[in-house]
């Protein structure tokens, strides 16, 4: 038996198909789909989404056990060469890995950018977006309305006038300007 390494011991996994692992099994409500799984293979098991692993937790107890007792082995996402070119190398809150940088960075966000008294400054900006959105649906000439573009645009308008003071793009009827934003990286 010397020179045999043991297996890790996995959780309870459904069988899976090549290439796509479990994806079949996810219906269009997942978390209907996971709580069946779930009484079939129990509280915590094992599924393969593509080529990735994932645990699934379906118990309060197994939560905290993950969330309170070992945060610090499943704190990390995991790296790509996505997040690595298009976020800084992780150097930003979202994708840097859990250690004194990030806590760092999370407290400057807190404290600087998320802080009640910051919040609560923009909220006339907040106020005024909403009610030029649900102007913008009342006045809809047609039943079907772009809900995805009109929030995406309401969401760069309110970042531009809470960073800059003002929108970037062409005019609306207020006078300000909808963002139309280049995003280069370099």
């Amino acid at each position: 038996m010397c020179g045999i390494s043991k297996a890790k011991r996995r959780p309870p996994s459904p069988p899976k198909l090549p290439i796509v692992g479990n994806l079949h099994q996810i219906g269009l409500l997942p978390h209907q789909s996971f709580a069946t799984l779930s009484c079939q293979f129990g509280k915590t098991m094992l599924l393969h989404f593509g080529s990735k692993s994932i645990l699934i937790i379906s118990s309060p107890e197994g939560a905290r056990e993950i969330l309170k007792t070992q945060d610090l082995s499943f704190c990390n996402r995991p790296k790509s060469r996505v997040t690595e070119k298009f976020f800084y190398g992780c150097k930003d809150v979202g994708f840097s890995p859990y250690g004194e940088h990030w806590r760092m960075m999370k407290s400057i966000c807190i404290m600087q950018l998320l802080s009640n008294k910051k919040v609560q400054s923009i909220k006339h900006i907040r106020q005024e977006e909403v009610a030029f959105v649900m102007k913008q649906i009342n006045n809809a000439s047609s039943l079907v309305v772009n809900l995805s573009e009109i929030i995406k645009t309401q969401t760069y308008d309110l970042i531009c006038r809470a960073t800059f003071g003002r929108k970037y793009g062409s005019n609306d009827e207020r006078g300000f300007v909808t963002p139309r934003l280049l995003l280069v990286f370099n």
